[in-house]
């Protein structure tokens, strides 16, 4: 997996990291926080820089206390989410999906 959102991104959700400029556009927001898509991800490091709270960072950046969001980032387009018939999966870019109204478990049981 290449980029991952971490805890700081959780009821901010800035999202400096759109604006920023991600070419792929693989930066979908959830309920409480932005997931970037690990298969559709082309480690540009573009929502790093834009990123104001440093949430955004490569896997092996991540700090021990953060591992989780990274199986975090992946359940969340691959399972099915609150509210969702089917899993997100691969749908090609957030901008024609628009915010999904869920978060992964992980995620929606968070204390900040």
């Amino acid at each position: 997996m290449p980029f991952v959102i971490t805890s700081a991104c959780i009821d901010v959700k800035d999202g400096a990291c759109l604006g920023g400029g991600c070419p792929a556009d693989c930066i979908y927001e959830g309920n409480r926080k932005m997931y970037i898509n690990p298969d559709e991800c082309t480690e540009c490091g573009a929502c790093a820089v834009a990123c104001p709270v440093g949430a955004a960072m490569i896997d092996e950046m991540v700090p021990d206390e953060e591992q989780e969001f990274i199986k975090s980032e992946e359940l969340f387009f691959s399972e099915v989410l609150p509210g969702r018939e089917e899993a997100l999966g691969e749908p090609g870019g957030a901008a024609g999906v628009g915010k999904i109204n869920a978060d992964s478990e992980f995620v929606a049981a968070f204390k900040k």
